[in-house]
């Protein structure tokens, strides 16, 4: 097994989430966009997407519009990292972090048994 222990500083809850988000998508093929972990960063640092103000807060910090939200919206329930819960828009419980606390990493990377 191979050890590697890397540190990184962020500037902010939203910036460690990103960071977070980014991994999981690569770890897991995902493929998400740039503006794709952003939202989804952004909502599990607010809670959710659904108010309108802060869908109107995540659009002019990223210059983008309530459409483009939707339709990221829309993606990310279809691959389950978006729930609905009691009318609210959220990050899926099973992903979500305290991002106001250090983020320790494990990932256990490897080969599959054969059968």
């Amino acid at each position: 097994m191979i050890v590697q222990k890397l540190k990184r500083n962020v500037q902010d809850d939203i910036a460690l989430a990103e960071k977070y988000y980014s991994i999981l998508s690569d770890v897991n093929s995902l493929n998400l966009t740039t503006r794709e972990i952003q939202l989804i960063a952004f909502t599990a640092v607010r809670g959710n997407i659904t108010n309108a103000n802060v869908r109107e807060e995540f659009c002019t910090k990223h210059n983008t519009t309530n459409p483009t939200i939707n339709n990221i919206i829309s993606k990310l329930k279809k691959i389950g990292v978006f729930v609905k819960e009691k009318n609210m828009v959220k990050v899926n419980p099973s992903i979500v972090l305290d991002f106001s606390k250090d983020v320790l990493l494990a990932i256990k990377l490897q080969h599959e048994q054969a059968s």
